[in-house]
């Protein structure tokens, strides 16, 4: 892996890293292997880790002077080129840590926008990243080092002297000026396809949860389910698979239709210039009519998963939408009695098909509870209106009688009064 200065990872060399967490008040077992996990996702060979408990984190290096020794000595003995830090860290700690370890020293938050950069596919996807970026180089001017130097297209490779720094700033400053108007214009696009989206009246539904719980195999099974499988998106067992949002237009037998919305995989210490820079992506989270919370059951601590999706989606508006919770993955999941399906809850297998009929009658009941099913009577010469019948609602009883086409039909409420002038009982 090679991290250049358009922020682009390029799998040309292997990297090969150390990595360091400092335990608090909390245990951070957990947060170090999924450390490790992002780090494997990056393309970095893991070489071992350091944890040091601490009351609080040292101002200049962030680990105590001793264990900075101990980890130069165990970066030499190990052969490693990379030090990544569990937990944020400031400029100015990682100009000390390069300084003393004399090699590459990166953050959580760093290896995450990383990734991220690597897989932004979309225009907007790609300006996010680097809107996020920025956000995090700028407070940290005053004392980058080499890790730095690498981010921001190029911008401040050299010392930082006084000038220099002011350069810099107004460099960023303009960049990120720039990226939040070209985002205003893709907010401004996605807000007019929802303005029609709203007019058609046809539900939005928003698969959301932790990262490589199975969001993406969920949305494939549902499109496969109604023979829409050349509509599939990328499905991989990995963290941050997903990054744009992708959209679907899910369609019944019965003629039921609803959007299917598919978004990025939250994640534990998931950096706040990250979520600020994809708002305009998630915020089609609040708009929705009914949230897919997913959650790999296999996990043993899959209650923390779901503490860290719940907790974001508090942070972008969507806390109190409604939602299904929705354990995954079944099949793989040892040594747990699985309570009884309900309501709210429903356990299933996204790659093994399990209890999949029953979260798609779950879907219809909460996002068609507001259809009324009527009888109708269209005029011969209303032809537009029998089309729209046939394409768009589900038709129980069609009969052709004198006076023009009668139809039994389930319709939503809104469709109620534009249609009424045809409705008999």
């Amino acid at each position: 892996m090679k991290f250049t200065d358009d922020n682009v990872i390029i799998k040309t060399e292997e990297y090969r890293a150390i990595l360091v967490g400092v335990q608090l008040n909390e245990d951070i077992s957990y947060s170090m292997e999924e450390l490790w996990a992002l780090a494997v996702a990056g393309g970095v060979d893991v070489a071992g880790e350091m944890v040091q408990n601490k009351e609080k984190p040292n101002t200049a290096t962030y680990i105590g002077k001793g264990k900075v020794d101990e980890l130069l000595e165990m970066c030499t003995n190990m052969e490693a080129d990379t030090v990544i830090f569990n937990d944020e860290l400031s400029g100015r700690q990682l100009r000390n840590l390069e300084d003393r370890l004399g090699i590459r020293v990166i953050d959580r938050t760093i290896l995450i926008l990383d990734i991220f950069a690597s897989r932004a596919v979309s225009r907007e996807g790609k300006l996010q990243v680097e809107l996020a970026q920025l956000q995090y180089r700028l407070p940290r001017l005053t004392g980058f080092g080499k890790s730095l130097s690498r981010l921001g297209a190029g911008i401040g490779t050299r010392g930082p002297g006084e000038k220099k720094l002011e350069t810099d700033r107004r460099h960023i400053s303009k960049r990120m000026d720039e990226i939040k108007r070209e985002l205003l214009e893709v907010k401004s696009n996605r807000g007019t396809q929802r303005a029609k989206r709203l007019k058609s009246g046809i539900p939005v539904v928003a698969i959301v949860g932790y990262t490589n719980s199975g969001k993406s195999a969920l949305m494939n099974r549902l499109l496969q389910m109604t023979e829409k499988e050349e509509k599939s998106v990328l499905e991989k067992d990995m963290l941050f698979a997903t990054l744009d949002t992708a959209q679907r237009n899910v369609k019944f037998d019965t003629n039921q239709e609803f959007i299917l919305i598919d978004t990025v995989g939250f994640v534990s210490k998931l950096p706040h210039s990250l979520i600020k820079a994809f708002k305009g992506t998630l915020e089609e989270v609040t708009y929705a009519d009914l949230l897919l919370h997913v959650v790999d059951v296999s996990y043993p601590d899959h209650d923390f998963h779901i503490n860290v999706t719940n907790k974001v989606l508090k942070e972008i508006g969507a806390g109190e939408k409604e939602k299904l919770l929705i354990y995954n993955k079944i099949d793989i999941a040892r040594d747990m009695s699985l309570p009884q399906n309900g309501d709210e809850i429903l356990y299933i297998s996204a790659t093994r098909g399990d209890n999949m009929e029953q979260l798609i009658q779950r879907i219809k009941e909460k996002i068609f509870s507001d259809r009324i099913i009527v009888s109708m009577l269209v005029p011969f010469d209303r032809g537009d209106i029998s089309s729209y019948l046939c394409d768009k609602s589900r038709v129980i009883r069609m009969e052709y009688m004198e006076s023009g086409t009668e139809f039994e039909v389930e319709i939503s409420k809104k469709e109620y009064g534009r249609l009424e002038q045809f409705i008999i009982r």
